[in-house]
């Protein structure tokens, strides 16, 4: 007795589910510019390499007589593939059937991915388009409407859970709202396309409906929008730029946390010593510079990758290699505010901060820091309790960590950028201290500077008496610093520590007690 009837009935159904939602939908999509979901994973994935999970998961249709007429097919789609040959789970919404807005079939493989990726120990991509779940569906009897059973794990759970195990990626290639919203704000790393998508809690209609406010869905969401909320981390041109940046970020992680970090052949000479790091500090403190080009003069050649650029401006922060090792980047952006921390900054700095941690990631922090934001927008913010937050972050950080003195150093907002155990060097022009000179001297000798003749004079005289005190060769005399370096020689000195550290890194593998969280 031969199956081949039966055989041919699931090609014809696999067919039938690759179909998604026909030639008219996937127009349709199309026709906005945007890639259909398949599309999407042949654009992330090393050619070839997707194996695709429930092919044959639909909703199907049988007559009175239990033939089967046809299906719909689950409007998730999930399954393994390879990125620069490393194994990671994809999955996204179609948005070719019901908008993406999750049938039966689609919502069931939709929550199965965290757990794919969490049983597998690999990284977990997700391309996000949809808006959750739907109304009609709210008012059926029977059936599965009734909700989850009161024993189930809440559906977040295994969300969070991934975060403490796996790189998570989330990539948004239309409006996505409702629950794929809140699976978008729950990654490591999260992208948008600035042309084709929006990130909403809920859409113009809802808002308009429950607020009164007529805005389109860009207006509420788009990518001008989210590039200043710190929703997304960053903001792609297109698509194909966002599943590529995606790509990117993932090549400085490790599978999950159960790896250590990968390391690669570095082809950029470790004595490399850029001259122009000699002067690229002002003698006048009040002046500013680019950290960024500071970075980018000492890590790899071409490796820097910020994420964030534009939330809490004043931090910098992004991956990077030294000598082959990925590591995290932290510093300060003076041309912001001075580089103080702001709430956002605070906000920025702290998630950042626990991804290295999570994922074992060492730290190299370049410190530019005149302390917390100050003034009547900041306390409103909170900006103490969000520092504070920062602060404790790399308190508990349990990695190596590499604290460059470039610049500025001063308040409890300093304590940001020192973990446990860090190597601690500092540059000639580095100055520090409980405040800044000016703001410090107007408040401690403002009687003495009242009481004189020349008030300007004399506030310059005692600054520049108490600045020769704030020099970092007497800290390096007494062990304050480990090295007192000529910048120039920032990278030699950071690649013979990433050796030093190898054997560490061996041994840090496995979840930490404070993961990443949204």
């Amino acid at each position: 007795m031969s199956w081949a009837e039966e055989v041919e009935e699931l090609k014809r159904r696999r067919k039938l589910a690759k179909q998604q939602g026909g030639p008219e939908g996937i127009a349709k999509q199309h026709g906005y510019g945007r890639m259909t979901i398949r599309e999407r994973i042949d654009t992330l994935l090393d050619k070839g390499s997707f194996q695709e999970q429930g092919k044959a998961t639909a909703v199907p249709d049988y007559d009175d007589d239990d033939n089967f007429l046809g299906f719909v097919p689950a409007n998730y789609v999930l399954g393994f593939g390879r990125i620069d040959d490393r194994r990671v789970v994809v999955g996204g919404e179609d948005f070719t059937l019901k908008g993406g807005s999750p049938n039966a079939a689609g919502l069931r493989k939709s929550i199965y991915a965290e757990h794919l990726a969490i049983q597998y120990k690999i990284p977990l991509v997700r391309m996000l388009e949809g808006g959750g779940g739907s109304v009609k569906s709210s008012g059926k009897r029977g059936g599965s409407s009734g909700g989850d059973s009161v024993f189930s794990e809440p559906r977040f759970k295994v969300i969070a859970d991934a975060m403490g195990e796996v790189p998570v990626v989330s990539m948004a290639g239309g409006a996505v709202a409702g629950f794929p919203a809140g699976r978008m704000a729950a990654s490591h790393f999260s992208v948008m396309s600035a042309d084709t998508a929006q990130i909403l809690v809920a859409g113009p209609k809802v808002v308009e409906r429950a607020l009164g406010v007529d805005m389109t869905k860009d207006e509420l969401g788009g990518a001008q929008i989210h590039a200043k909320s710190g929703v997304v981390d960053n903001v792609a041109a297109n698509e194909t730029e966002a599943l590529m940046q995606s790509r990117r970020f993932l090549s400085y992680l490790p599978s999950s946390v159960y790896q250590r970090t990968p390391r690669y052949p570095c082809d950029d000479s470790s004595e490399r010593m850029e001259n122009d790091l000699l002067d690229v500090v002002p003698r006048d403190s009040r002046s500013v510079f680019n950290m960024r080009e500071v970075i980018e003069m000492i890590v790899d050649l071409d490796s820097f990758f910020e994420m964030s650029k534009d939330f809490g401006r004043s931090q910098i922060v992004g991956l990077a290699r030294i000598d082959g090792q990925p590591v995290g980047i932290l510093a300060n952006n003076n041309r912001v505010y001075a580089g103080a921390m702001t709430a956002e900054a605070a906000q920025k700095y702290r998630r950042f901060v626990e991804l290295c941690d999570t994922f074992h990631i060492p730290v190299v922090n370049f410190i530019d820091q005149p302390g917390f934001m100050i003034g009547p927008e900041a306390e409103k913010k909170g900006t103490i309790r969000y520092g504070m937050a920062a602060v404790a972050a790399a308190a508990q950080a349990t990695i190596p960590w590499c604290a460059i003195q470039v610049h500025k150093g001063f308040g409890v907002a300093t304590a940001a950028h020192y973990a446990p155990n860090a190597y601690v060097l500092a540059w000639p022009s580095v100055e520090s201290g409980a405040l800044p000179l000016e703001g410090g001297v107007a408040v401690a000798f403002h009687r003495e500077i009242e009481a004189a003749d020349d008030p300007v004079a004399k506030r310059t005289e005692i600054e520049e008496r108490l600045r020769a005190a704030r020099s970092p060769f007497p800290r390096a005399e007494s062990f304050g610093v480990h090295e007192l370096i000529d910048p120039r020689e920032t990278r030699p000195t950071l690649c013979q520590w990433i050796d030093w550290i190898q054997p560490q890194l061996d041994e840090l593998k496995g979840p930490v007690k404070f993961s990443m969280r949204p």
